[in-house]
């Protein structure tokens, strides 16, 4: 059976909830958040916490091959957030991805509708660090100006795909980066000034 380490599991889902909340209305922010230590592996323990967070049996999620791969994984998902696991990333509510060089495009998830455009997949993208690879020069509602965000490693091609996404707005996925302790937010009303 499934063990989870959630420590003092009420107050660090709320911690990670308002850092959730911190890095959505601040885009290109990082937050820290505490991982679940005890995550199975290739779920990352930010991942997990995120998981643990926002899903309940009302939100469908997809899992990317790298983490389908690992039968505990689904398991985990099933047994402690009580999530359906679909096989289509466009009837998920939330999609978690390991390896993000091979993230399927933003239009394979539900980008919503004119009517519903809160129906979209919101991507859970799991990355190593947050200290390295392009710098993302970033604009939009709830920045000052700018702010620069690097993690590692992203899509090849991720200042086109958020361009694409911003292109869709008030529809688009909304898309969370997690490392095993940190999270940072790039919602669909981000626009990418430069990358270097």
């Amino acid at each position: 059976m499934p063990q989870a380490n959630f420590p003092s599991s009420v107050l660090s889902a709320q911690s990670t909830f308002r850092a959730i909340l911190d890095a959505t209305s601040r885009p290109g922010s990082i937050q820290p958040i505490n991982g679940v230590a005890d995550a199975p592996q290739p779920l990352s323990p930010g991942a997990a916490a995120v998981a643990l967070t926002l899903c309940d049996h009302d939100t469908p999620v997809w899992i990317d091959s790298g983490l389908s791969a690992s039968a505990p994984v689904s398991e985990w998902l099933r047994f402690y957030c009580g999530c359906p696991i679909v096989q289509n990333p466009r009837d998920a509510a939330f999609a978690f991805a390991g390896e993000p060089k091979a993230l399927p495009p933003f239009d394979a998830f539900n980008l919503g509708t004119a009517e519903y455009p809160d129906r979209s997949t919101t991507i859970v993208l799991q990355v190593a660090s947050f200290k390295a690879g392009p710098h993302l020069n970033l604009t939009g509602p709830g920045i000052r100006e700018r702010i620069s965000l690097r993690a590692d490693p992203l899509p090849s091609d991720i200042a086109a795909r958020l361009a694409f996404n911003r292109g869709l707005f008030p529809r688009g996925v909304d898309l969370m980066l997690v490392t095993h302790n940190a999270v940072a937010a790039l919602p669909r009303s981000v626009h990418v000034a430069s990358e270097d």
